[in-house]
């Protein structure tokens, strides 16, 4: 049977589509259901601590609904009834709280010291007895931030946390424990799973490890529209062999269809619930990490944007600026732009502006548009543009009109 054959413009289309960039946005305020209905698409919303703007969790989110109450995802990860829990998936990951037992398989190898980093693995098998006093605290106390344990200190980052940051995150990784809220600073407040996790799940048979990671696979296709399997493989971070695995199983099974797209190295899938939308018309900031562009060789694969994080970069390096966030207008990436929050000020600063070769007359309006409304759901009262970047003059200008 031939393959299908898709366009690039399709391909787009159908990316986009499945992010949930095809349906217009609330029109009568953000709701629960509306938070649940776009994670039912994205599958989780990746976590990161770099707040220059907002935290990277928050920004998908906007990108999809709009403005959006931010307490309402607070609640959502941290009251009763509980719709999203913290785990190790696409990175540190929200995930609604039924794909819980899919990720078992993860904390049941995590426990034989597999796919855990070397160095915390080694100190699970040294400091048994003391991992267990961490462990008895939380169970005793939870939920308990690492704070409250007092004594040790660490350097920070993973290689320089303190002994009782690696028992706590050991505990998480296995499963034993699980992370039940977040002070405003982010520090995580620990608890056990059987007083976080609502019965429904905790009483969920474990799937078999195939089962969960095929399961996972078509989540990823899902929420992905069309991809090839490393882009499936790296949704919820597969072992090559097992993603390959189980692309075959769902090809043979029809919920993947094998398709033909130009300039495509591999072979792509297209999901057999797969829309292709007529247009997209959305204006978007993207996070860093928002699904459309957290895998750099997709994005450029399919918008023919090559797009990297320049944070760790030094600064008379930067090409394009510190914490760049791409501009989606239509079915295409049109610019980028540099943006900080500064909250003393309560400005919106744009950094640096750059418009991509393709870019349209009309990209300045309506990303100064966007800019305008992205700094009323930040509670920012202005927007100050920097002379940087080849778009800047045109967004000064149209700021001067507006």
């Amino acid at each position: 049977m031939r393959k299908q054959r898709l366009t690039p413009a399709e391909v787009r289309r159908i990316a986009l589509g499945a992010q949930g960039f095809s349906t217009a946005t609330p029109a009568n305020g953000v709701e629960r259901q509306h938070l649940r209905r776009t994670l039912a698409r994205t599958g989780l919303l990746q976590i990161d601590s770099v707040n220059v703007v907002a935290r990277a969790h928050l920004m998908p989110l906007y990108a999809r609904l709009g403005p959006y109450p931010v307490e309402l995802l607070e609640r959502a990860q941290s009251r009763k009834p509980r719709m999203l829990f913290e785990y190790w998936a696409h990175e540190a990951s929200l995930l609604p709280v039924e794909t819980q037992p899919l990720m078992r398989w993860r904390m049941e190898r995590a426990a034989r010291g597999q796919g855990v980093y070397k160095g915390l693995v080694r100190f699970a098998r040294e400091e048994h007895a003391f991992i267990e006093h961490v462990y008895e605290r939380v169970a005793g106390e939870g939920p308990i931030a690492s704070s409250a344990f007092g004594g040790d200190r660490g350097d920070g980052g993973w290689w320089g946390w303190s002994k009782t940051k690696k028992a706590l995150e050991w505990l998480f990784w296995c499963g034993r424990i699980t992370t039940h809220s977040r002070r405003p600073s982010f520090e995580r407040l620990y608890d056990l799973p059987g007083r976080v996790l609502p019965q429904s799940v905790l009483d969920t048979p474990t799937p078999r490890e195939d089962d969960a990671q095929r399961a996972l696979v078509e989540i990823a296709a899902r929420a992905l529209g069309v991809a090839n399997e490393p882009d499936l493989r790296d949704y919820f971070r597969l072992k090559p062999a097992d993603s390959q695995a189980r692309v075959a199983e769902l090809v043979e099974a029809g919920a993947l269809l094998p398709v033909e797209i130009t300039g495509w190295r591999n072979t792509a899938y297209l999901h057999r619930d797969a829309k292709l939308p007529r247009r997209i018309d959305r204006p978007a900031l993207l996070a860093p990490f928002d699904p459309v562009v957290w895998e750099r060789d997709r994005a450029e694969r399919i918008f023919g944007f090559r797009y990297r994080i320049e944070i760790y970069t030094p600064a008379h390096k930067r090409v394009h600026g510190y914490y760049v966030l791409p501009f989606l207008m239509g079915d295409r990436i049109v610019a980028r732009v540099d943006l900080k929050a500064d909250r003393a000020k309560r400005t919106l600063l744009v950094q640096a502006a750059h418009a991509e070769p393709h870019a349209p007359a009309e990209t300045a309006e309506v990303l100064s548009c966007e800019l305008r409304r992205f700094a009323k759901w930040l509670e920012l009262e202005s927007v100050a543009i920097m002379e940087r970047g080849d778009l800047a003059p045109a967004l000064l200008a149209h700021k001067k009109a507006a």
